[in-house]
């Protein structure tokens, strides 16, 4: 690791502890694996317990925005009806959407239904019905500290075979978190889903993926579904990234709308479905963080 401290210096996490007691052990287990030839993290990219508080208090006006929407996911509701509701319910909650003109995307939230895969745009034109399966992606500024998390909604009562995409892309994402421990490696996470996903005869996104996050919108690492275990970055305590598997129940092919540059639908205009959650790597396993 560069910026070297001295075993007696107090930790650069703002612990107050000397690096040889908070830090230093695991950098040194870090720099062990980096000359072994492994992919690992770089200390920036480690949470200090100050930031990891920062962002719990945002994801839990995150969870709270998404708890709150899931009262009007309802027939005939337009998706820019729920991203005012979002907007205005952010606002009480004292954060900012982080995904409003993030890199020109001109919304609060990310609304996905059916076929489309992620960043749907809300519009006035467009209006759930009865049988759509629905993505909400909602993503916080509080305080600076970016959360992140999705759900699925089912708008009345869908087909059997949306019901199974839906509950599947869930335990695919449950399935890729309980890979999430010290010392082990992103490509765990990504092989536990993808192994999954094709057991139940559906095919995961290759182009999206997951990425670090907590100081910025979008941090290191990017996190894949069609790995192999034993490969990618390794997993460190203090590492926070998302686990977003998006779960097409035909081909894994994707095109992204020409028109507006944003909406990705799947490719055969066969459903897919994703859920998002936030995780930290802890000393011992692992803490879901955002959901």
């Amino acid at each position: 690791m560069s910026d070297k401290f001295g075993r007696n210096d107090l930790c650069w996490c703002g612990s107050g502890r000397k690096y040889k007691k908070c830090h230093g052990p695991i950098e040194e287990q870090i720099e062990n694996y980096r000359l072994k030839g492994y992919e690992v993290p770089h200390r920036k990219l480690l949470k200090t317990k100050q930031q990891i508080e920062g962002i719990l208090e945002s994801g839990k006006r995150n969870i709270a925005l998404l708890d709150f929407i899931s009262n009007y996911e309802v027939d005939g509701v337009t998706t820019e009806e729920l991203d005012r509701l979002i907007f205005e319910k952010t606002k009480e909650l004292g954060g900012v959407p982080a995904t409003l003109h993030y890199e020109g995307y001109p919304k609060s939230v990310c609304i996905s239904i059916n076929d489309v895969v992620c960043h749907g745009i809300p519009s006035d034109h467009v209006f759930l019905r009865n049988g759509d399966i629905v993505n909400i992606d909602v993503s916080t500024i509080y305080n600076g500290f970016f959360s992140d998390s999705s759900r699925m909604f089912c708008v009345g009562a869908v087909s059997p075979e949306k019901q199974k995409l839906v509950d599947v892309a869930k335990e695919c994402v449950e399935l890729g978190i309980e890979q999430v421990k010290p010392w082990s490696f992103l490509g765990d996470v990504g092989q536990a889903v993808h192994d999954h996903a094709r057991k139940n005869g559906y095919s995961v996104v290759q182009e999206i993926g997951g990425h670090g996050i907590g100081l910025q919108f979008h941090e290191d690492p990017w996190v894949g579904y069609v790995t192999k275990q034993g490969t990618g970055m390794l997993l460190v305590p203090g590492l926070v990234f998302t686990v977003e598997p998006m779960i097409n129940m035909g081909s894994s092919k994707i095109a992204t709308d020409k028109y507006d540059n944003w909406t990705v639908r799947t490719a055969d205009g066969k459903p897919s479905a994703q859920w998002e959650k936030t995780v930290l790597v802890t000393e011992t396993g692992y803490e879901v963080l955002v959901y």
